[in-house]
């Protein structure tokens, strides 16, 4: 294959079939961060709730009641990951790690207890999530670019993708335009003030990280689900990480948090597209360096955009009731 094989169509697809697991996780970490919680901890739920759903489809052969398992495990996990933040007042930044070490491990040894594949659970089969066809999707497939458009860039994919695509405006009108809304950003600004006005600060942020929980869920359940139809030990890949940057990158808000999210997705596919291609001047590049690309891009955005990004000013900081 060489450079010129490389088809622009075929990246922007895999861009939005990549996208997903990002959104669900830029989202979540949104909720939780703009009440004042660091969620460092989203890898540990996305690999918890991506081998939940996978085992339960497995086990049930219907890959919704395993959507439903990894949401309950992943709410769980955000439930004791907020009582240690909010009730507790610990270090949120050990707690994060602490879930994403915990989970990295158990679900490995667990997998291999009950399905002896080597830390993998088996190949789901019909137990997936298929792509939705949309109405006449045949008919127009023949016109040039409009039949690429409508029945691939735009149909074509797993329900989830709709509700990750979906899930942005939602969250943009939750957050800016909700008494909800304004009384969590209020917690993740001035939480004193914030209780001076009578908001339970806690309460809403134990909300916000109970919605964080459930969104992550939806991004563990993608990848076991739809992307791979099976569990494999660490499958996230650092995509916890990646949406924690592309929240960075988007200075905290909703829709520049889908377009860093977005940026990801497309350099995944990129990553992709470029394995075992010719480039210009360069020729085929090593797969390990390849897969170096989405990293490489995470360190120059954080080193580009860090000192620019303005967080909520309560973000880290416990909660202690004045007197």
């Amino acid at each position: 294959m060489t450079f010129e094989d490389l088809q622009i169509g075929s990246i922007l697809v895999s861009t939005v079939r990549n996208a997903p697991v990002l959104i669900f996780a830029g989202m979540a970490g949104l909720f939780a961060e703009r009440s004042g919680v660091i969620d460092i901890g989203l890898e540990g739920k996305i690999l918890a709730s991506a081998f939940v759903s996978a085992a339960v489809a497995f086990a049930t052969q219907n890959p919704w009641y395993g959507v439903a398992a990894g949401m309950l495990v992943s709410v769980l996990l955000a439930t004791l990951q907020a009582y240690v933040a909010i009730t507790q007042k610990g270090n949120q930044l050990v707690a994060g790690i602490a879930i994403n070490i915990a989970m990295s491990g158990l679900t490995f040894v667990v997998a291999q207890f009950f399905f002896q594949q080597g830390g993998r659970t088996p190949d789901l089969g019909q137990a997936r999530l298929f792509d939705v066809v949309l109405p006449g999707s045949a008919a127009v497939e023949g016109i040039p670019f409009i039949g690429w458009l409508y029945a691939h860039l735009i149909g074509g994919h797993s329900v989830l993708v709709y509700l990750a695509f979906g899930l942005v405006p939602l969250v943009h009108w939750v957050l800016y335009h909700t008494r909800f809304g304004l009384r969590l950003r209020a917690c993740g600004e001035n939480p004193h003030a914030a209780d001076a006005a009578g908001v339970s600060v806690e309460r809403q942020r134990y909300t916000a990280m109970l919605i964080a929980g459930v969104l992550c869920s939806f991004s563990g359940a993608y990848l076991a689900i739809v992307q791979s139809g099976f569990f494999l030990r660490d499958m996230s890949a650092g995509a916890g990480y990646l949406a924690l940057t592309a929240m960075v990158f988007g200075n905290w808000r909703p829709v520049y948090t889908f377009l860093g999210c977005l940026m990801f997705g497309f350099f995944g596919a990129v990553q992709i597209q470029i394995e075992g291609v010719d480039l210009p001047l360069v020729g085929r590049l090593p797969g390990s360096l390849i897969q170096m690309v989405p990293y490489v891009v995470t360190v120059i955005v954080l080193a580009g955009l860090m000192a620019k990004s303005v967080a909520p000013k309560a973000l880290g900081t416990p909660f202690v009731k004045s007197r």
